[in-house]
This record gives C-alpha cells, sequence and structure tokens, in this order.
C-alpha cells in the first residue's frame, strides 16, 4: 500500500493506525509493506519515529505489535510533480512483484489528476493495482468529472475506490441489516408510517489547521454532498436483490436521482447556511471562524447547513429528511432519526410535549447504539403512558472485535471489494443535487447566520422544522 501524503494529518490519524488494528488483528499479509510517501525528503527511520510518537495514545497493542508494524513501513520521497521519484517508485514496487499494490491519494484534490499520470507512465496501473480517492473529489461537477475523466484514463472503474468512512461504520452496516433482515421494519420503512426523518453530523472541532482549505470548500461540499447522501440512501433505497456491490449502489443511484431539485426559488425556504462565531466548548473558548489560521477576511463560506429534502418516490413522498451539519456544535454527534406517525386515534392521556413517541434513533458517534423509544403505561393506579426505549449497545453486545470504519474500508480495498465505495454515476447525482443551492448561495448578497460555537447552530434552522410541526432530536 502506497500512501501519497503520508506525512499529512489523515494518514497520521486515521489510515495508519487503521492498518495497525489490522496488523494487531492478522488481517494483513505477513509479506505486505506501507509505503508512506511526503514531498519532503526524510529516513524511514526518522519518519517511523514521528509516527510512532503521534500514535501513542491511539496504539492498544503490546510493544512487539508495534516493532512488527513498523518494520512494514518505507517512507519515500515522492514529489507529485517530480516524474523523476515516480521512476524509482516503480522500480520499488516492481523489484517485490507484489500482486495487489494500492495507491491511496491522501493529498489535496488537484493531485489526483498528476499522480494518477505518472502511475500511468511508470506502469504502475496495472490490473492488480488500485486507486483510493478521497473526498471532495472536485469543487463542483465539472471538476468532479474532470477528475474522474483523467483517472479512467489509466485505471478502469473497478480499480478506483472513491471513499466515503460513513460507510465503514458498524452501525451504517447494521441499518442494513435491520432493514432488509427483519420482517418487523420493512412494512413500517414507508410514508404511510414514517413522519419524517433527520440526519445529524455535528461537530465540537472548528476547521483547526485546515482553514486555507476548509475557505475553499465549506461545509456543503465537505460533508452534504457525500456523507450526508450517502446516509440519506442508505436510509431509503429499495432493499437490494442480493449484497453484490453492484445491486447495492444500483439502489442508491435511484435514490439520488429521485431527490427533488431544490432550485434557486426554493434555496432560501428548504435550506439554511450558518457560520460560527466566538464562544465556548466544553468550557473553553474559542474563536470565531473569521479569526481562524488561514480564513480570508469578510469570507462568506459556511461552517453549518441544514436542508430540508424531499424523495419524489412511492415510498417516501410527502416525507421529509431534515439534514444537519455544523462545526463548533455543542457536541460530536452523528446519527440517524426515524419519526414514525403518531397512532390514528389516541385514547391514552400524553406525557407533556411528547411529539414523536415512536422513533428509531441509529448513533453513529461517539458511541455506536440503535435505540427504539415507545410508550408503555406508568407504574401507579391510574392509566397514564411514559416514554421508554430498547437500547442495543452495539460495543458491548457482541464480544468480537469491532474494526473501525477506515480499518473496514482499507481492507476491503485490499480484498476487492467495491460494495461500500461511491461508484461514478452516484457522485455525479449529488453534484447535480447539491450545485443549484451552491450556485445560489455564491450568488447571495447575503452572509451566512452567525451562531455562537458551543450551540446547535443558527436559529433559523429550527424555524425549518418548525415550519413542518417539528423539532431536531437532541439527546446527550
Amino acid at each position: 500500500m502506497v500512501l501519497f501524503g503520508g506525512t499529512g494529518d489523515l494518514a497520521r490519524r486515521k489510515l495508519l493506525p487503521a492498518l495497525f488494528c489490522a496488523h494487531c488483528a492478522g488481517q494483513l499479509h505477513p509479506d505486505a509493506r506501507i509505503v508512506a510517501t511526503g514531498s519532503r525528503a526524510a529516513s524511514t527511520q526518522d519518519y517511523v519515529a514521528q509516527l510512532e510518537e503521534a500514535m501513542r495514545e491511539q496504539r492498544h497493542g503490546a510493544p512487539q505489535d508495534w516493532a512488527s508494524f513498523a518494520n512494514r513501513i518505507v517512507y519515500m520521497q515522492v514529489d507529485a510533480l517530480d516524474p523523476a521519484h515516480f521512476d524509482t517508485l516503480a522500480q520499488r514496487i516492481q523489484a517485490r512483484s507484489p500482486q495487489v499494490v494500492v495507491f491511496y491519494l491522501a493529498t489535496a484534490p488537484h493531485l489526483f489528476v498528476p499522480v494518477c499520470e505518472q502511475l500511468g507512465r511508470v506502469g504502475l496501473n496495472h490490473p492488480g493495482a488500485r486507486v483510493v480517492l478521497e473526498k471532495p473529489l472536485g469543487h463542483d461537477l465539472d471538476s468532479s468529472e474532470s477528475i474522474n475523466d483523467a483517472v479512467a484514463r489509466h485505471f478502469a472503474e473497478d480499480q478506483i475506490y472513491r471513499i466515503d468512512h460513513y460507510l465503514g461504520k458498524e452501525s451504517v452496516q447494521n441499518l442494513m441489516a435491520i432493514r432488509f433482515g427483519n420482517a418487523l421494519f420493512d412494512p413500517l420503512w414507508r410514508r404511510e408510517w414514517v413522519r419524517e426523518v433527520q440526519i445529524t453530523i455535528a461537530e465540537e472541532l472548528g476547521v483547526e489547521a485546515r482553514g486555507d482549505f476548509y475557505d475553499r470548500t465549506g461545509a456543503l461540499r465537505d460533508m452534504v454532498q457525500n456523507h450526508l447522501l450517502q446516509l440519506v440512501c442508505m436510509v431509503a433505497m429499495e432493499p437490494p436483490a442480493s449484497l453484490a456491490e453492484d445491486a447495492i449502489r444500483d439502489e442508491k443511484i435511484k435514490i439520488l436521482k429521485a431527490l427533488k431539485p431544490i432550485l434557486h426559488r426554493d434555496v432560501a425556504e428548504k435550506t439554511v447556511r450558518g457560520q460560527y462565531h466566538a464562544g465556548a466548548i466544553q468550557g473553553q473558548p474559542v474563536p470565531g471562524y473569521l479569526q481562524e489560521q488561514g480564513i480570508v477576511a469578510g469570507s462568506g463560506t459556511e461552517t453549518f447547513v441544514a436542508i430540508k429534502a424531499e424523495i419524489a418516490n412511492w415510498r417516501w413522498a410527502g416525507v421529509p429528511f431534515f439534514l444537519r451539519t455544523g462545526k463548533r456544535m455543542q457536541a460530536r454527534v452523528a446519527e440517524i432519526v426515524i419519526h414514525f406517525r403518531d397512532v390514528p386515534h389516541a385514547i391514552f392521556p400524553r406525557p407533556y410535549g411528547l411529539t414523536a413517541p415512536n422513533r428509531l434513533v441509529i448513533r453513529l458517534q461517539p458511541q455506536e447504539s440503535i435505540r427504539l423509544y415507545f410508550l408503555v403505561k406508568q407504574p401507579g393506579d391510574t392509566v397514564a403512558l411514559t416514554q421508554t426505549s430498547l437500547d442495543l449497545d452495539l460495543a458491548a453486545s457482541s464480544k468480537v472485535r469491532r474494526a473501525g470504519a477506515y480499518e473496514r474500508l482499507l481492507l476491503d480495498v485490499i480484498r476487492g471489494r467495491l460494495g461500500l465505495f461511491v461508484r461514478r454515476d452516484e457522485q455525479v447525482q449529488a453534484w447535480r443535487w447539491v450545485e443549484p443551492i451552491l450556485d445560489t448561495w455564491r450568488d447571495s448578497p447575503i452572509p451566512p447566520k452567525s451562531y455562537t460555537s458551543g450551540t446547535w447552530g443558527p436559529a433559523a434552522s429550527s424555524a425549518l422544522l418548525s415550519r413542518d410541526a417539528s423539532s431536531w432530536h437532541e439527546e446527550s
């Protein structure tokens, strides 16, 4: 596995720790090697020492596990714009004659094309090669298609793995199991019994050291076009004929095509964009977005997005899908909430203020869990109801080791499994849906709505749901 961007934040925080976990679990072949690349010259010894320090808090294996993992790693200087470096890389890889070579492009998107061109030039795009592309793939449909066209000149579609790590989360996989492995939910999983769906991905972090990148990207491109729309597909798609990779992806593309367009005239009514200002996270003061390093003065880039989406098909017509994502919010949480409709005629007194007695909450982070809320009789001599829940703690319910999202997806790449990766037509359709929103925001003189760091976003986000007599599910 060749990690382009091996000195970057993603490699240090996610990719190499995931590979280390796979190594400790015996999931990597004894002969597997990791080539980490960076633009600066450094020795393997120095690179591994820095990596060990960076991963110290994340390592859970024995000392000998780290020593044997470190022996797999080689560092090479590879400048994406220097052809001579690729000649050296090819010589090193071809000398070992591996059956499978994975090229993980954990770099800025503008480097995807030159890297793939150089890999093709030196013959590293053979049938055993696979290339992993990180999001965002471009900044709009045209740039995304340009990158895809360039990569496709050197790699076949079944060699290209467009990664979305949310699809590797255990709870997302459990969503499919709940829906398609049980007869209980399918009759209810439709417009007749589902009132609305809410999907939230909230972060406590700000832009951190990614200010320059984030200011050119924004929350809509960074989170909605990929993560949130993929989760919509997993919730709303029809049962696939099998677990074959294209059977699943064929159903997802149908949902993306069925999303009702949010046109220019609808953007103000169906979307909210916000930008955080100074506040406090866990009692500690934090700066506003415009005070972050790398942010252009007066920037109008959004750090928060809320959207009311609708799916125009027989199963979901008229059911709102409320999507929300933001930085510097009150808590770090990612969840899917299915609100079921109330009973046709209520004969029991209800708990005060309860608007959704039955809901299924699928928590993706920080702890993965599934919780089903329903009403039961309150103890006593009166017939009054109270809300309770059935809880499935996914971490505690099984003694089997649980692979993290990146670990699962990296192993799928190695094994040649494409089912949890985004197909090109999915990506095209997602860009087509978000582009009218992007264009309207770009041309609008109205700035993003301000919200205080440490809150749940702008007040307009709550107003978006109140028009449907609803409110966001917010639970610690």
